[in-house]
């Protein structure tokens, strides 16, 4: 690891404080995490995840009538089994 030093809002810091008193780490931890975060966000990689070729469509976009149709299914499936 390499140190370093960056300003902060005191209302983030609090936020971190009281985080970190919470989960039981240091603040520092919880720091090296959004450090970590921030980093990823912004990664950019030399080769697509997939080949053009390995790419499959989805069906197209899913609506709201979808979304409700496999929540019902869902449902009805734990009824089932609980039952």
């Amino acid at each position: 690891m390499q140190r370093t030093n960056v300003y902060a809002d005191a209302d983030d810091l609090a936020l971190i404080k009281e985080g970190a008193a919470r989960l039981g780490v240091s603040e520092a931890e919880i720091i090296r995490r959004g450090i970590h975060l921030a980093a990823l966000s912004v990664r950019t990689w030399d080769e697509p995840f997939f080949a053009d070729d390995e790419i499959t469509g989805l069906g197209g976009p899913v609506t709201h009538d979808d979304i409700r149709a496999a929540r019902r299914q869902s449902t009805s499936r734990k009824a089932e089994t609980s039952a």
